[in-house]
């Protein structure tokens, strides 16, 4: 009799341990599975927060829209998303211009190249590029570029001295004639075709 109240005391024992590791496993396992949706989240808002997003619309000589260009701030600079219709078939001179007036036909309002390192124009220049200076469209043969474009000279970040949300603005030019990147100021690339204006 005494041996069987031992061994039934054992199996309680056994039981009672066994039924607490299962529940802490279980609860770690809940724990784990929440950290990660919170994690997974808190960088969700994270990324949501630093993401800035401006809208650009580029317009021609007789002030009409034949586009727009969509940039998005990343880690590594400024993406620009291009979606342009209406323009001469062949290869044009592409740049971000150093303040936001785009008045046509001319758009001389839109200055110089954005250039606030104060460098030389064009890849091909020892002392360059402009922050402003990117690389030349290609446009097909029906009048239209789409293009996505990483510029790591400039930011929307403001405050900054490569934001292209300084005071007086930033603009998108397309010039009719193709950008050699050595010729100063500006690539010899011709006459302003389309403008946009980067503001909020």
């Amino acid at each position: 009799m005494k041996r069987w109240t031992i061994l039934f005391a054992f199996l309680s024992v056994f039981l009672v341990l066994t039924a607490c590791g299962t529940t802490s496993n279980e609860e770690g396992s809940s724990g784990s599975e929440n950290n990660g949706t919170t994690n997974n989240g808190e960088e969700k808002q994270q990324g949501e927060e630093t993401s800035e997003t401006i809208t650009v619309n580029m317009m021609n000589q007789d002030g009409e829209e034949v586009g727009t260009a969509e940039l998005m701030q990343q880690d590594s600079g400024t993406m620009i998303q291009l979606d342009v219709t209406n323009l001469p078939e062949g290869t044009h001179g592409f740049h971000i211009h150093e303040t936001g007036s785009c008045e046509a036909p001319d758009f001389k309002s839109a200055g110089g190249h954005f250039n606030p390192s104060d460098a030389s124009h064009g890849t091909m220049s020892e002392d360059g590029p402009h922050a402003g200076d990117m690389e030349n469209l290609e446009v097909s043969a029906d009048g239209t570029v789409q293009k996505e474009i990483m510029n790591e000279k400039v930011t929307l970040e403001k405050g900054k001295d490569n934001s292209l949300l300084k005071e007086s603005g930033t603009a998108l030019v397309i010039h009719a004639g193709e950008d050699d990147n050595s010729s100063q100021p500006s690539g010899d690339a011709g006459d302003r075709i389309a403008c946009g204006v980067i503001a909020e």
